[in-house]
């Protein structure tokens, strides 16, 4: 082990921690293939601490008032505002994303920790009053104890705030455990996190692959995990979760479609393909990576690959770069694959981005430029898989009839998107397409966090939401209380009565 590396700590009961264990983790910068860091398995000991510790935090976390809890997100908001360069440097570094594409990461976060800082009216109750003769009723929300949070490589910031600042502000604590990948910028926002004023337990960190997973699905303090990535992890977790009686929200793949109408706005619309399908090397789970032009759209087909060639690749630092590195060579690798099956099963490379020329110091890097596959067919590899790299699949149909019976066809249901200036389209689309997140001329509908995300289908597993209302509902549990003050407490009778209760006096 190169002991020269930085090392990438825990954090337990307040503590960077560095780990005792003997298996670590190279992190590497995906530009270059340079290893800048070293993220450990923590050891069974260690998760138990963690886990212990968490429960621990939460006996006194719970009864701290939501306005006091409130206050610590206020303080948090302005740590991450104050911090956003030194956070997007950090991802940047581990995870390969542009510089501008870290530093919107880190808001689209912040505004999830902005939201929270609302939570004594978002985790209000409802009372009824005189549902009998002096009887009322009233329910509330009460947190659930210790939460975990299982993060993805493609947003280690925004989605570690996705969770926590929720899980926090209605009265939880919750384990992080970052991908191995780039785990430095949890770490560092977990940080921020105790500066904020939470409590030493209420946010611990973790790092790990298969074991640390396991250890959350399996312990019996964690009463509920929020999980993000690909399908075959996230079905694991859910099953294996829920299997031990754990709340589970798991969003998963997708495979996105972008219709284009002939009557969209040319201009806006190429921009917009581009920008869904290329930003972040297509490694963001709404990315728009099918393109579906109707009748005489297709016709637009060479200027979007003019575009696309128009493209630039670079590391982080440098400005002028469009798009990073994906994030490994192993995906990397599973991108030629489904490229080069593509082209087997029938389909044209308009524009082939392997191999690409880079700098001499980037040679090292996982590299590919962007990539158009047109006469993409359902039954190709290449539509079947997510691809989550800067690749675009064009497909063509005669009508919108037929754009919605394709992508109610396929399984995923996180987004998709209409181009065009007919709202009697637009309407059509809306209604009758079965996907959770819908854009009209908006190519990624990310909701803002008053709603929450609300893939559907494949992409998700479990029924309470990311954020949002449903946020709130999923780090909850509702419990009512059903109250009596007679006005005449005294009563000639010695008998109880037996029957149903109807309160209707």
């Amino acid at each position: 082990m190169n002991t020269q590396v930085r090392k990438v700590p825990m954090i337990i009961n307040g503590e960077l921690v560095e780990s005792k264990s003997d298996k670590w983790i190279d992190v590497t910068n995906p530009a270059t293939g340079e290893v800048v860091a070293q993220v450990p398995e923590s050891t069974q000991e260690e998760m138990i601490a963690a886990a212990k510790n968490s429960q621990e935090a939460w006996e006194s976390w719970k009864d701290v008032s939501v306005y006091k809890r409130a206050r610590y997100m206020y303080n948090l908001q302005r740590l991450i505002v104050d911090k956003t360069d030194e956070i997007a440097e950090l991802i940047s570094m581990e995870q390969g994303k542009t510089f501008a594409d870290a530093q919107g990461s880190v808001f689209r976060g912040q505004e999830i920790v902005e939201h929270a800082a609302g939570m004594p009216t978002l985790q209000m109750g409802e009372t009824l009053q005189s549902i009998a003769k002096d009887m009322d009723l009233r329910s509330y929300r009460e947190p659930l104890g210790v939460t975990a949070g299982i993060l993805p490589f493609n947003f280690p910031a925004m989605v570690g705030l996705w969770m926590f600042p929720m899980a926090t502000a209605t009265g939880n604590t919750m384990i992080l455990k970052p991908s191995e990948a780039d785990p430095t910028a949890t770490v560092r926002i977990a940080e921020l996190a105790l500066e904020a004023g939470l409590p030493p337990g209420v946010v611990n960190v973790i790092h790990g692959t298969h074991d640390a997973v396991n250890f959350l699905c399996d312990d019996e303090r964690v009463k509920a995990i929020s999980f993000v990535g690909g399908n075959q992890a996230g079905e694991y977790i859910y099953a294996r979760g829920t299997g031990n009686g754990k709340r589970v929200q798991a969003n998963l793949g997708a495979k996105n479609h972008g219709v284009i109408m002939p009557d969209a706005h040319k201009e806006t619309t190429l921009n917009a393909l581009i920008g869904s399908g290329f930003g972040a090397a297509g490694q963001r789970c709404m990315a728009l990576s099918t393109h579906v032009f109707v009748g005489e759209a297709k016709e637009w087909i060479p200027e979007l690959k003019e575009r696309a060639e128009k493209l630039t690749l670079g590391p982080y630092t440098d400005p002028s770069a469009d798009l990073g590195p994906v994030i490994s060579p192993a995906a990397l690798e599973r991108m030629h694959r489904l490229i080069a099956s593509a082209e087997k099963q029938g389909a044209t490379i308009l524009l082939d981005g392997r191999n690409p020329s880079v700098d001499d110091v980037c040679q090292g890097g996982n590299w590919l430029a962007p990539t158009i596959v047109t006469g993409v067919t359902p039954d190709m590899d290449i539509y079947k898989e997510e691809v989550f790299g800067p690749v675009i699949c064009v497909m063509e149909v005669d009508t919108l009839d037929e754009a919605i019976e394709l992508i109610n066809a396929n399984p995923y249901g996180n987004g998709t998107a209409i181009m065009t200036k007919s709202g009697a389209a637009a309407r059509k689309f809306e209604t009758e397409v079965d996907v959770g997140q819908v854009g009209i001329n908006v190519p990624i509908p990310v909701p803002l966090p008053a709603f929450s995300f609300t893939g559907s289908r494949a992409s998700i597993r479990g029924d309470l939401n990311f954020y949002g209302k449903y946020g709130v509902y999923f780090y909850t549990k509702l419990k009512t209380v059903t109250t009596a003050w007679k006005e005449d407490e005294m009563s000639d009778s010695t008998h109880g009565a037996l029957r149903m209760p109807t309160y209707t006096k």
